[in-house]
């Protein structure tokens, strides 16, 4: 019988000694909040790489990027 993954039973881990652990080198990454990037608008224009994109911020308040 094939061993099958269950949601009632959490897979087998191995345990894991630090030096194993990955490192962590990256800078953290830079975060802007939306106050701060539509600075009271509804609506942005965001240009990447020659091409404008619309970020915009719903009645519900969730964001819609359109091309």
């Amino acid at each position: 019988m094939n061993a099958e993954f269950s949601l009632d039973r959490k897979p087998p881990t191995a345990p894991r000694d630090e030096a194993e652990l990955p490192r962590n080198d990256t800078p953290p990454l830079r975060t802007v909040t939306s106050e701060e990037l539509f600075r009271g608008a509804q609506e942005i224009v965001i240009v990447h790489s020659g091409s404008f994109y619309r970020l915009k911020i719903t009645r519900q308040g969730k964001l819609i990027l359109n091309k």
